[in-house]
């Protein structure tokens, strides 16, 4: 036995380990609201595109066997990504793979990624695809055919369960298969367009998935919060009476958009806008964000503020991992004691600046600003900015799971290509940036009042 494949046999045996006992804590996983309607679908064989189809087509594989199932896949790939990137380094720097395992250990990441949900999902396909990918480029060697081809049914599932997650994925496949930027650049545009244009035909016609209403959300949010800001404008689509009756109730909340459809807010005054086909919405929001370019910036940056977590209250909602499961006449339980513990112990993280994704912008731009997008981790920091950027237009509420995937990727980057070891000038501007960023967030945080802790509470 080589002693390489000793250390190489200790990480797999440490990530099963972590696997096994993530599971026997957090078993059956939390199920959330969006967690309950998923399961519904799944037990009924009756399917919309509210959430992406294809995790709750999965789920109805092992229906009536409650949430277990799914948390074993999450937990699977969530290790088996970190034990296969850990593995291939372990000869050569075995801190940096310990750093990998304990990546999965950071209290409020692993707190999310046993709620059964979408971002969990994706989490975990696209870290496995990059483990296995990870397993070869890492020891300087090519990829085996069959590695690709789990690595490529990994990254489209990930890609469909999240419906922006190929902002995600296309450039994190750029940059894996292409070394000039124009190429790079052409990959992720094609790969996008594709995916947009796949996605609607997959979920429809191959899933069975009825249309929800869901693409409204987007323009509705946009287009009412350009009218909120803005002398009357009838282009806009909404009656003089619709725009007071939103601005006196404040449904306009950078936080989410929920208070334009609840209907104890604004959402029976505008429930018209539900027999509106969703591209005639987008048909005014394109020339509205030309006619109203400042009142369209101010809204998507309030919200981006928001969901990136910058300039906002201490314990800002729906960052702290759930500590229960949604009620339900499914028997979908809860975990037990342990795993309460566990969940209490990570709430405190949420107003630490791990907990906020401007912070890992950051840091991933300086990240591939110094690897050139070069490499593995690289492509993880062009993934993490890929779907960061796409918040400035597409994002419609503020939760720190729909961050996990960006965060893991950055900080195994940071692992992998120990990037303040690069160019000074490229450091010193990212540290300076850093440091502003700090500041700024601390000084939100120390000053701001706390924010109402409930859903009904964000609402008013």
């Amino acid at each position: 036995m080589t002693r390489a494949f000793s250390h190489r046999l200790r990480i797999a045996i440490a990530a099963l380990i972590l696997f096994g006992l993530s599971l026997l804590i957090f078993a059956p996983g939390y199920v959330e609201y969006d967690s309950v309607g998923q399961y519904a679908q799944a037990l009924t064989g009756t399917y919309d595109d509210w959430h992406p189809p294809i995790m709750a087509r999965l789920w109805s594989l092992f229906s009536g066997q409650g949430a277990r199932p799914m948390l074993v896949l999450q937990l699977a790939t969530w290790w088996l990504g970190l034990g296969c990137i850990a593995a291939a380094i372990v000869d050569r720097r075995p801190r940096a793979a310990l750093g990998v395992l304990a990546v999965g250990l950071v209290p409020p990441w692993l707190g999310w990624q046993v709620a059964i949900l979408k971002d969990a999902q994706m989490t975990g396909a696209a870290l496995a695809a990059v483990g296995i990918l990870g397993w070869w480029r890492l020891r300087g060697r090519p990829v085996a055919g069959w590695g690709w081809a789990a690595a490529g049914m990994l990254l489209a599932y990930a890609a469909l369960v999240r419906a922006n997650a190929i902002f995600a994925i296309a450039p994190l496949v750029a940059l894996l298969v292409a070394d000039r930027w124009g190429r790079r650049i052409a990959i992720t545009v094609a790969l996008t367009l594709a995916t947009l244009a796949a996605a609607p035909l997959v979920n429809h016609e191959l899933l069975g998935a009825k249309p929800s209403g869901v693409a409204r959300s987007q323009a509705l949010y946009d287009l009412a919060g350009i009218a909120v800001r803005v002398p009357y404008d009838a282009r806009l689509g909404f009656t003089p009476r619709e725009v007071a009756e939103i601005r006196a109730k404040g449904c306009v909340k950078p936080f989410f958009w929920d208070p334009l459809g609840e209907p104890a807010r604004c959402g029976t005054r505008l429930q018209r806008f539900e027999t509106i086909p969703p591209s005639r919405l987008y048909a005014r929001l394109a020339p509205a964000m030309l006619h109203h370019p400042l009142a369209y910036a101010a809204q998507r940056l309030a919200h981006v503020n928001s969901t990136w977590r910058l300039w906002v209250p201490p314990r800002w909602p729906n960052a702290a991992p759930p500590q229960g499961s949604e009620p339900n006449d499914y028997g979908l339980g809860h975990p037990g004691p342990v795993a309460l513990t566990w969940q209490r112990m990570a709430s405190p993280w949420v107003d630490a600046p791990i907990m906020w994704p401007i912070v890992w912008i950051i840091l991933a731009a300086g990240g591939l600003a110094v690897t050139r997008g070069s490499g593995l981790a690289g492509a993880l920091f062009g993934s993490t900015l890929g779907l960061e950027a796409s918040f400035l237009v597409v994002s419609v509420a503020s939760d720190f799971r729909y961050h996990l995937w960006p965060i893991m990727a950055c900080a195994l980057g940071l692992i992998l290509a120990k990037p303040w070891q690069g160019d000074r000038r490229i450091v010193r501007a990212t540290l300076a940036a850093l440091v502003a960023v700090l500041l700024l967030g601390g000084i939100a945080r120390a000053t701001m009042a706390v924010p109402p802790q409930s859903y009904q509470g964000m609402l008013v």
